[in-house]
This record gives structure tokens, C-alpha cells and sequence, in this order.
């Protein structure tokens, strides 16, 4: 069978076979229970603390106010659990229309309300109507660094700044981000990211929460000592120490990376345009790796099969929904209508995408949509 042309990275990077492997490896040796008495079972939390320092370390923040978690949507329902008390001090916060579904659903089932931010079709948030609402209520933003499906980088900075004039924080999802461009931690008190969006296999992801927030019961799940009293259940250690591993080779190799990426993105993009698609916020800084676009045709049901019969994975948007085929719950607030937003596809690149699949993307793209039309 043909290898299969990967274009669907932004849903989950394909592990580094050899980090992987060695990290499983070594647990099937060491495959001590980190809570346990032993000193064994110490040898292998001291594993995790060696982890933790090392986010602590690259992200210049306390190692103590991380939190291993299991996946990206408990990270984000951990980070608002730590925010409760103290969201509840305001009539609402700020959100981006951007976020995944994850962070949206952990503020209902918290009873937070939110408040949307304005958007158009850069794919950023107004920075006008976030000075409008801190003028008349300030309060905390939640802002995704990068966005899942545009790849539109926020104005972190400038929305920063606004915060700051207020006294206000500002909590973001790095979840596209991290691994894949510069990020400032600097500004950010509470962030949220995940091993298997940079090459770490499932199973790890990180919670960031101020410390004065992060109470020590404080947990979604109970029950357990674990990561000081914030999660009750057995670390999985190999996918943490993966996820070190990754982190150091995605960060080593970032601008020779993004380089080429980016080749490749103005590569697909221009065949895109000449097949008469559309770009989504081609003017917005965005992810090397990432493009969304509308197809010129309606269905794009039978493109994604002709897609997948030649061993090509694209995607219709953010995995958390990508089978609904609703439309996309960003282009509508950026201004496309239901019919738009449901021609949608998204193609996102990574550290393994070669030249020859690039190629072949395009050319069963271009075959695709021309029988089609």
C-alpha cells in the first residue's frame, strides 16, 4: 500500500518512532507505580519531577504549578477548576470565538458565563471591542494562542496590553502553538498544551494554573494523592517522558521547521488559488504548518473520500467535531455563511512532511476538485 500523504497534524502529530519507543521501552523495564513506597517506584516519580522542571525551565514558570493531565480538554477543565473561586468575582469573562469546545463546555459546566469576542474574517480578535468591554467591565480574557483551524496567531501583545491597563489576566490554550512557534509565557498566568499535538504519542498534557489558585484538594478527579492532590490517578509516565523527549526535538529544530513549512504552505496555497479557493485570513500571521480554505465545489464529502482512496488525510476542521459536518462554528463568527463554512477543508503540515507529499497533495487535489466542478 501506498504510505499515506499526512496532512492532518493540527489533530494529532505523528509520534517520533525512536522517542517513542525508547520512552516505552524503558517502562516495560521501569514500570514502577510513581506513588509507590519502593525505590523503585521513587525512581520513577523522580521522573516526572525531571519533566516537570524541564517545562518549569523552558517556560521560566514555578515547576510546582504544573500539572500532568491525560489529554488537552482536561487540561483546559482543570485550568477553569482552579479559576472557579475567583471567576466568580465577575459578571463574565472574555473569550475568543476560536477556542476548542473543551474550554467553552468546562466554563458551562462551571457556571462561568462568557462573553464572546468580536471577530471578522482576519481571524483575529477586535481588539477595539475587547477595549470596549474592559472599559465597561473588566474582566479575565481567554485567548487561543493559535487557532485550530485558521491558524491565525492572536495578537497576544497588544491584547496583553489591553489586559494590563485593567489589571486583568490573560489564560490561553497552547495546544497548536507550543512546539510549533516562539511563544511569550511572560504575559500568559495560566496556559494549557499537549504531548501528542507535537510528536509524543497520546496519553500526556500540562495544566499551568497561578499558584495562588491552584489549592492543594484541588482536582477534577479524587481519590488520589497524585500530582500534589490535583489529580487522582496514575501518572503515565512513558507518555510524560515522551513528551520531554518531543518537546526538545520540536523546539531544537523550530526555524529550519517553520522554513520549510512555510515553502510548503505558499506551495499549496497558490495551486489552492488556482483552483479558484478561497484562503481563509491570507493577510493574518498564522501557523507555518497551517491552511484553511473553501473548496470551489459543494461536495465535499466525495472529495475527502477521493482524498482518502489515494492515501491523503486532510481534515474538514477541528477533530473535536470533524465527523458532524456542522459548519464551522469560527468562519460563522468571522462572517461566512453555513453554506461557506461547510465547503471548508483544513490541510495541516508538520516535522515529517516530505516534498513527494506534498506533490502528490497537490496533484490528487487538483484532479479531485476538477472532476467535481
Amino acid at each position: 500500500m501506498k504510505r499515506i500523504a499526512y496532512f492532518d497534524y493540527n489533530a494529532t502529530h505523528p509520534p517520533f518512532t525512536k522517542l517513542f519507543l525508547e520512552a516505552y521501552t524503558d517502562y516495560a523495564v521501569n514500570f514502577f507505580n510513581p506513588s509507590g513506597a519502593t525505590r523503585f517506584s521513587l525512581s520513577r516519580q523522580s521522573l516526572l519531577e525531571t519533566v516537570r522542571s524541564y517545562f518549569g525551565e523552558i517556560t521560566k514558570k514555578d515547576k510546582n504549578q504544573f500539572v500532568f493531565c491525560s489529554t488537552g480538554t482536561e487540561a483546559n477543565a482543570l485550568l477553569i477548576a482552579s479559576l472557579v473561586d475567583y471567576l466568580e468575582k465577575f459578571k463574565q469573562v472574555y473569550i475568543s470565538p476560536f477556542e476548542h469546545s473543551s474550554f467553552y463546555g468546562s466554563l458551562d459546566y462551571f457556571q462561568i458565563p462568557f462573553e464572546l469576542l468580536a471577530t471578522d474574517k482576519s481571524g483575529k480578535i477586535d481588539l477595539n471591542d475587547l477595549e470596549t468591554k474592559m472599559k465597561q467591565a473588566p474582566a479575565p480574557v481567554f485567548v487561543i494562542y493559535a487557532a485550530n483551524e485558521t491558524g491565525v496567531i492572536q495578537p497576544m501583545q497588544e491584547i496583553y496590553s489591553i489586559a494590563r491597563q485593567y489589571e486583568m489576566p490573560i489564560y490561553s490554550d497552547l495546544m497548536q502553538a507550543f512546539g510549533k512557534i516562539e511563544i511569550d509565557f511572560s504575559i500568559l498566568e495560566g496556559f494549557t498544551f499537549s504531548g501528542h499535538k507535537i510528536g509524543a504519542g497520546m496519553g500526556a498534557s500540562l495544566a499551568y494554573a497561578p499558584a495562588k489558585y491552584l489549592k492543594k484538594d484541588l482536582g477534577i478527579f479524587k481519590g488520589g494523592n497524585q500530582e500534589n492532590n490535583h489529580r487522582a490517578g496514575t501518572e503515565n509516565s512513558p507518555a510524560i517522558q515522551a513528551f520531554q523527549t518531543a518537546s526538545k526535538e520540536q523546539l531544537a529544530t523550530l526555524e529550519e521547521k517553520n522554513k520549510r513549512l512555510t515553502l510548503y504552505k505558499s506551495k499549496i496555497e497558490k495551486v489552492l488559488k488556482e483552483l479558484e479557493s478561497e484562503i481563509i485570513a491570507p493577510g493574518s500571521p498564522r501557523l507555518p504548518s497551517t491552511i484553511f480554505t473553501l473548496l470551489p465545489i459543494d461536495e465535499i464529502d466525495f472529495f475527502m473520500m477521493g482524498m482518502e482512496e489515494a492515501n491523503i488525510v486532510v481534515s474538514t476542521g477541528s477533530s473535536c467535531k470533524s465527523r458532524t459536518r456542522d459548519p464551522s462554528f469560527s468562519l460563522l463568527r468571522m462572517g461566512y455563511s453555513k453554506e461557506e463554512a461547510l465547503r471548508a477543508i483544513r490541510i495541516s503540515s508538520g516535522y515529517f512532511t516530505l516534498d513527494a507529499e506534498v506533490e502528490r497533495l497537490l496533484d490528487c487535489m487538483s484532479q479531485t476538485i476538477q472532476k467535481l466542478r
